[in-house]
């Protein structure tokens, strides 16, 4: 493994490059309905270091440099990493795009970030450029295009470790998206943490991980593919989660390692027995969010050990359940390692008891409390504030911690749905809700879903005289459908005459829908969630 501290991303490709030059770096499984590479490709570390090197080269050329920041809307294609790698290079932030979200969503974005180039697959291209359309002109190219001349001089100098690499927008929980500082130290440090945490995680050089999940995240677009390039490994890149392809991909690519998210457990457990299931080389598999009651099962049917993990963008390195015993029986994810101190704490920042839910606040040290986390969010000094009060990062996760030191994940304690790994602000749901003619208010929550580990479940109150039946649920689906990213759009929708409050007139979600009851048992529900396309 190379050991990337004190280096920049560029430094760190290069020299990966140097140690493996013929080690395959990124693979796209065969994929006859995927728009790229049908029949597959494997990319070198050579290879890709060369071509990061030549586009590096066309933008330096153009202008672009230190300082500058450039979208990338380019879905799981192997140009993302080129893309990722050259803009590194020079010094050049990536903003990647969420090829789900809709154009004022991208355009929010664009204007937080002020971009100074755009670049779309071809498929993308239209969605991007009417995103673009709605604010300030910015140039848009094909990843394959020559740049435009840089509108702005860069800053002087080489890139520096603690430079921005990357601006990641997670959900806020006051509705628009925040976007995460990255440096290239947190970036380069995030796959060197999971590299060594060792237990069932011990990894050598050469190891393939199959990662369905998207380049946008930080799972896949760092941690993994940090970890794969540091090491002489290979990401196995699909376009997204497929049941049907999942142990066919792993078994043909020869992978190693694999990871997930809640929902892929229980759509593997669902399909019938297979042969690949079993005829694969997987070591371990690692994710977040199976439910305890399929974790023993899920395990002794692929025969392969699922290691839960926790982790944010915020935060560079995971916590793992890699040592035995895990309790998989629990929501247990593991204890913190030298290098990651954690507390639990109730609404004052006071410790509570152990095996007490409160609120899980993590830091680096006493000395360095920030070191491998974010520099900031964007724009946001004071939300980055609120966020390290009193010298831990809050993470807005309920859990309990165990005398020994296991975590056990409990809830969430932000106003966040998470649907198949993907973060929802309530309030952005809620907003987009209230902007329709007819509706006078509304509240969104978590509603606890079989396959998605949770769904959005939207409580309305209508303007009078208005129609509070299933033909006004499908409008109001409809119209979040065409402002928001499809996962966000209610899953379930029920009319209520007035919703519960509190004295100081804050809504009572849990009156609405009790934590853990089912929409399904609720009188008037009604049930969209098979509309939910892309």
């Amino acid at each position: 493994m190379i050991d990337p501290r004190g280096m920049t991303i560029g430094q760190a490709a290069q020299a990966a490059a140097a140690r493996w030059p013929r080690a395959p770096l990124f693979c796209a499984p065969p994929d006859p309905g995927r728009a790229w590479d049908p029949e597959g490709r494997e990319l070198t570390q050579e290879a890709v270091a060369e071509a990061a090197a030549a586009l590096a080269e066309r933008l330096a050329a153009a202008g672009y440099g230190r300082g500058h920041r450039a979208a990338l809307d380019l879905e799981n294609r192997p140009e993302h990493l080129v893309w990722k790698l050259a803009l590194a290079a020079l010094g050049i932030s990536c903003v990647p795009i969420n090829p789900d979200l809709r154009p004022a969503e991208v355009a929010y974005i664009l204007a937080d970030s002020d971009p100074q180039l755009c670049v779309a697959a071809p498929n993308r291209r239209a969605a991007l450029a009417e995103a673009i359309a709605l604010g300030e002109g910015r140039a848009l190219i094909a990843p394959d295009e020559p740049p435009p001349p840089a509108p702005a001089r860069p800053r002087p100098g080489a890139p520096a470790p603690e430079d921005e690499a990357s601006v990641i927008y997670t959900s806020g929980t006051t509705g628009k998206p925040k976007g995460c500082l990255l440096s290239h130290e947190y970036e380069l440090e995030l796959g060197r943490w999971y590299l060594t945490c060792g237990g069932l995680m011990a990894m050598t050089e050469g190891e393939r991980l199959y990662n369905p999940l998207p380049l946008f995240h930080v799972n896949a677009g760092i941690l993994s593919l940090t970890a794969m390039m540091l090491s002489g490994g290979c990401q196995i890149q699909p376009a997204r989660f497929s049941r049907g392809a999942w142990w066919r991909d792993i078994r043909a690519c020869r992978a190693s390692i694999a990871h997930y998210l809640g929902v892929v457990i229980p759509a593997l457990m669902a399909a019938e027995p297979s042969e690949d299931e079993r005829a694969h080389a997987l070591r371990f598999m690692v994710g977040a969010g199976v439910e305890p009651t399929l974790h023993a099962p899920a395990e002794a049917r692929f025969g392969v050990p699922l290691i839960e993990v926790w982790g944010m963008t915020e935060m560079c390195r995971i916590i793992a359940a890699n040592e035995e015993p895990r309790r998989i029986d629990t929501r247990a994810f593991g204890r913190p390692r030298p290098g990651l101190e954690a507390r639990v704490v109730d609404d004052d920042d006071r410790d509570v008891p152990p095996g007490e839910p409160g609120e899980m606040v993590l830091r680096h040290s006493a000395d360095a409390p920030r070191r491998g986390f974010f520099s900031g969010y964007l724009n946001k000094p004071e939300a980055t504030a609120e966020a390290w009060r009193g010298g831990w990062f809050h993470t807005g996760d309920t859990v309990r911690m165990e005398p020994d030191g296991t975590l056990i994940f409990v809830d969430r304690k932000k106003n966040i749905i998470r649907r198949s790994g993907e973060n929802i602000a309530a309030a952005e749901v809620e907003a987009c809700l209230l902007e329709h003619p007819d509706v006078a208010q509304a509240a969104a929550l978590a509603a606890p879903d079989p396959i998605r580990d949770e769904e959005v479940f939207a409580a309305v109150v209508l303007k009078p005289g208005r129609a509070a039946d299933a033909d006004m649920a499908r409008r109001l689906f409809d119209w979040c459908m065409a402002r928001m990213a499809y996962y966000k759009a209610p899953g379930w929708v029920l009319f209520m005459d007035a919703l519960p409050v509190t004295g100081t007139q804050k809504v009572r979600k849990h009156d609405i829908l009790p934590p853990g009851a089912s929409p399904e048992a609720l009188a008037g529900a009604i049930d969209l969630r098979a509309a939910k396309k892309r």
